[in-house]
C-alpha cells in the first residue's frame, strides 16, 4: 500500500496514510455531522455538530492506527520486522517483513488488533459514561458512544475467518499449528477469505437491489476487496509452495556486475552501466564490503550536471539487513519482501563478499521453470534455475 502522505515514526516503524483515506475521513464526519449526533442530541448549534463529528472522525483513524500499531509492537516481539503502517480507504495496513517464526507467533500477532480494538471500544465506552456523568454535551456523549460501539464492530468483523482478515490470520495459525504445515494453512486460510469475501459482496448485491440502500455499495466495495486480497495471498502461498525446497543460490544472479562507491555516478555510467545487462548493481568499498544498491531508473532521474560531481555511494539506496541474504537462506523468504527500487528483493552475501542479487526477474523466471517440471523438483545446482546477469 503506497503512502502518499508521511505521518512520522512510532517507535521506529514508518507511519503514513494512503490519499484514500480522506475519503473514509469524510465519509465519518459526514455520517456524524448529518445524522447520529443530531440524531442522539437534537436541537444543537450546527457548528458544535459539525466540530464534534470532525473530532469524532480523526479518533476513529487514531484506533485504526492503535490496531496496526498493536500487530506491529508484537510482531517485534516475536521476532518479525516490520517496514510500514499505512492508512487507508478501508482501515489499514502493517507491512511485516518475514514470516512469523511458529504458529504460536502467528496467532499472537493476529490477535493483538482485534484486541486494541476492543480495547479502545472500553475506552471509548468509559469516557462517554464519565462524560455524561460530568454533564457534558450530548454531541460528546454520542460521538463517545458511537466510537465504542464502532471499534467493538471492527475487531468481531476482523475476527470473521478468512484472509487477510486477522481472523483469517487466526484460522491460519490454528490450522498451522494442526497440520504443522504453514504453506498449507495458508492456502485454506486464503480460500476461506475468498468465500467470506464473495458472502459479503452478495449481501451488498442483495441489500442494494431489496432495498435500494447504498450502504450495498460499500458491501459490495469490501467483498471485492477480499476476494481480491485473498486471491493474491492464495497466489503468494501457492509460489512459497513452489519454492519451498529452493535456496537463494538457486535462482539468484551470480557475480553481479558491482559498483564502486567512490565512483563519480557519470563514471560509472560511461564504463559500467550502459554495457551492463544489470538494471541494478550493488554499491561496494575499497573493501569489497557492501554499502548500498544503485538502480538505473534511479540514475536516469539525476541531472546530468550533478553526475560528474556525485558518488555513487552518496547516492545509494540502503540495504537493510532484511534484505541481505546468503545463498543458502530458502528462496521462498524471499517473497514477502517489496523491492528494493522496485527491481532487487536480496543482495546476496558469501563471506562478507557480494555473491549476487535476486530481482523480481529471477525470482519470476524461477517461478516459470518449476511450472515446466511436473514435480516441481528443486534444483540441486545453481543450473537449472540460475539467473544471469540481466
Amino acid at each position: 500500500m503506497k503512502q502518499d502522505v508521511r505521518l512520522g515514526r512510532v517507535g521506529g516503524i514508518a507511519v503514513g496514510a494512503n490519499w484514500s483515506v480522506a475519503v473514509i475521513l469524510v465519509m465519518i464526519a459526514w455520517l456524524l455531522g448529518a445524522s447520529v449526533l443530531p440524531g442522539s442530541s437534537p436541537h444543537q448549534p450546527v457548528v458544535l455538530y459539525w466540530m464534534v463529528a470532525v473530532a469524532g472522525a480523526v479518533l476513529f483513524l487514531a484506533s485504526l492506527l492503535a490496531h496496526e500499531l498493536s500487530h506491529a509492537m508484537v510482531a517485534r516481539r516475536n521476532r518479525v520486522n516490520v517496514r510500514s503502517i499505512t492508512l487507508w480507504m478501508l482501515g489499514g495496513v502493517a507491512e511485516l517483513e518475514g514470516e512469523p517464526p511458529d504458529a504460536a507467533a502467528d496467532l499472537r500477532i493476529a490477535l493483538a488488533g482485534p484486541a486494541a480494538s476492543l480495547a479502545a471500544a472500553g475506552i471509548f465506552l468509559g469516557a462517554a459514561e464519565l462524560l455524561n456523568m460530568a454533564g457534558a454535551a450530548g454531541v460528546a456523549v454520542a460521538a463517545a458512544q458511537w466510537l465504542a460501539v464502532m471499534n467493538g464492530l471492527l475487531a468481531a468483523f476482523n475476527m470473521l475467518p478468512g484472509a487477510p482478515l486477522d481472523g483469517g490470520r487466526v484460522l491460519r495459525a490454528l490450522l498451522w499449528r494442526h497440520f504443522r504445515d504453514r504453506r498449507r494453512a495458508e492456502a485454506a486460510a486464503a480460500r476461506a477469505g475468498q468465500f467470506l469475501g464473495a458472502g459479503v459482496a452478495a449481501a451488498g448485491v442483495f441489500e442494494l437491489l431489496a432495498w435500494g440502500s447504498l450502504g450495498g455499495l460499500w458491501l459490495m466495495l469490501i467483498g471485492w476487496f477480499l476476494i481480491s486480497a485473498a486471491s493474491t495471498e492464495q497466489a503468494a502461498a501457492t509460489a512459497a509452495s513452489a519454492l519451498a525446497d529452493v535456496r537463494v543460490a538457486d535462482i539468484m544472479t551470480t557475480d553481479p556486475d558491482l559498483a564502486p562507491g567512490w565512483s563519480t555516478v557519470q563514471g560509472f555510467i560511461d564504463t559500467i552501466t550502459i554495457h551492463s545487462r544489470q538494471d541494478a548493481f550493488p554499491v561496494v568499498d575499497f573493501t569489497g564490503r557492501l554499502t548500498g544498491l544503485v538502480v538505473v531508473d534511479q540514475l536516469i532521474r539525476i541531472r546530468p550536471n550533478d553526475r560528474t560531481q556525485l558518488r555513487l555511494d552518496q547516492v545509494a539506496l540502503a540495504v537493510p539487513p532484511p534484505y541481505r541474504a546468503t545463498p543458502e537462506d530458502p528462496a521462498a523468504s524471499l517473497l514477502t519482501r517489496r523491492p528494493l527500487g522496485d527491481e532487487v528483493v536480496a543482495v546476496v552475501l558469501a563471506n562478507g563478499r557480494v555473491a549476487g542479487i535476486v530481482t523480481v526477474t529471477d525470482l519470476r523466471r524461477a517461478m516459470r521453470r518449476i511450472k515446466l517440471t511436473p514435480a516441481g523438483v528443486r534444483a540441486t545446482t545453481p543450473g537449472p534455475l540460475a539467473g544471469t546477469p540481466n
